[in-house]
């Protein structure tokens, strides 16, 4: 009895340890906070500094680049995939920076914070619009509207690696019947700018590479 007790202790310390080690070989991931694209007219299209995509500039609520870090880090952290940085350090490493060298070069830039940091990848994102719903979840007089792209930088080659982009202003099904999903993956109902920019951060990793994939991409 007591060496079948030993055994299955000594088992469940290298299942444990496995376990640890495996954790270990995740890669690290620093996500930095949301870059506002500035544009002197709202309503027309622009550039993404970092991949030159084209989207449309709009408002953007108070605040808003710090939801959108945070919720791109709980989804990080959901997934497994990357030994995510706490965003406070990421935070404090980019309070120390030269903000406007940040803007006129932030791909250089985000690639030097993150060597500073230590990481084996960068999650970069770019915030074009964030209008908040005026009304509630039943009716509006004006829909919530959601813009950025991230972009995830491979640290040893300096590679972007994958980008993702969303770009939506909510419409009742009557308006579009095309987005018959779209409109039950909202549960039928008018969401707030956190919300939809929730939405459409689950529905871009629904396509997000494994690590294998994003370690092996030439």
């Amino acid at each position: 009895m007591k060496r079948f007790l030993l055994l299955v202790l000594v088992s469940g310390m290298i299942l444990a340890t496995g376990t640890e080690l495996r954790g270990e070989t995740n890669p690290s991931l620093a996500i930095l906070p949301f870059m506002i694209h500035r544009a002197d007219e709202l309503g027309r299209n622009v550039a993404c500094p970092i991949c030159k995509g084209i989207i449309q500039r709009g408002e953007i609520s108070f605040g808003s680049q710090n939801i959108l870090t945070r919720l791109l880090y709980q989804k990080m952290e959901d997934t497994g995939t990357f030994k995510v940085l706490p965003v406070e350090k990421a935070e404090e490493a980019f309070s120390q920076i030269d903000k406007i060298q940040f803007e006129l070069t932030p791909l250089r830039s985000s690639i030097r914070l993150g060597k500073t940091l230590s990481v084996d990848f960068i999650f970069v994102g770019v915030l074009f619009r964030f209008v908040e719903r005026i009304g509630s979840s039943i009716g509006v007089e004006k829909p919530a509207s959601v813009g950025f792209d991230v972009h995830l930088i491979r640290m040893r080659d300096e590679k972007m690696v994958w980008i993702g982009k969303f770009d939506e202003t909510q419409q009742p099904l009557s308006e579009n019947l095309l987005k018959m999903g779209s409109f039950v993956r909202r549960k039928g109902s008018w969401l707030t700018a956190e919300e939809l920019s929730s939405v459409g951060l689950d529905e871009m990793f629904k396509r997000f590479p494994g690590t294998k994939e994003l370690e092996e991409m030439p």
